[in-house]
């Protein structure tokens, strides 16, 4: 596997892609041919749009895996594929309802590389049980395409001490999970984000991560950290504690 998953596509105060441009645009080959999936948002030709405009000084040639007919045949003219956030929920139905969801799997575990943000990140995970988004359509399931066999929460939000709101932190959230599923869970803060190589996965970015497992604490795991252990995972969902 070959993977760049990052928690946030924009970081406040930075244009799309800004925050992480050095490392997206070393992770894609130059001059190669970039297939952007935009199911996750409506408007697919304004969101390739903008991807196309973010790598436009990198050499990178992007195109819309909706654009010019069959979305497997993009797929399989791509040196690269990069999944963008938005809704997760739509973005999972999409993949299924067009053929990728299996076309990917395939194509990314026989060495295409794959970049993730958000959305698209989560698609990396076996599940979408761990997303933050509302489930605005409803996918034919949950499976997502295990690219790697742990969950991961991009945009990992801490608790805040001085808030008023009574609803659940996300640390309440993903332990909830955890009572239900012994499967680890990886909460990326926003500007940061994981990068596989092989048998080797670790931290990037500019924030630490923090990482969750069913019977112990959250641990916090600093920039740089190797959290390759984590591709051993054996999930077991729908597991209860």
């Amino acid at each position: 596997m070959n993977l760049l998953l990052l928690s946030n596509s924009t970081q406040h105060g930075r244009g799309y892609l800004e925050h992480a441009r050095d490392t997206v645009t070393g992770f894609l080959p130059a001059g190669g041919r970039l297939v952007f999936v935009p199911y996750a948002l409506a408007d697919h030709d304004g969101y390739t749009a903008q991807v196309r405009g973010a790598l436009a000084g990198a050499g990178i040639d992007v195109r819309g895996v909706h654009e010019g007919g069959d979305p497997l045949t993009r797929l399989g003219e791509a040196d690269a594929v990069f999944v963008g956030g938005g809704n997760s929920f739509r973005l999972l139905s999409a993949l299924y309802r067009t053929g990728l969801r299996e076309a990917l799997t395939k194509a990314v575990g026989a060495g295409l590389p794959y970049m993730g943000a958000s959305a698209g990140t989560n698609m990396a995970a076996p599940s979408l049980r761990t997303t933050n988004d509302m489930p605005i359509v409803e996918p034919p399931s949950f499976e997502a395409l295990g690219l790697v066999p742990f969950q991961i929460n991009p945009h990992y939000l801490d608790p805040d001490p001085a808030s008023t709101h009574k609803g659940e932190t996300r640390e309440e959230r993903l332990t909830e999970f955890l009572e239900e599923n012994d499967v680890p869970v990886l909460g990326l803060r926003e500007g940061s984000w994981l990068r596989v190589d092989g048998a080797r996965a670790t931290l990037g970015g500019a924030r630490d991560a923090r990482l969750f497992r069913r019977g112990t604490a959250p641990r916090e795991l600093a920039v740089g950290a190797d959290l390759s252990e984590l591709l051993g995972t054996v999930p077991a969902f729908d597991s209860r504690a």
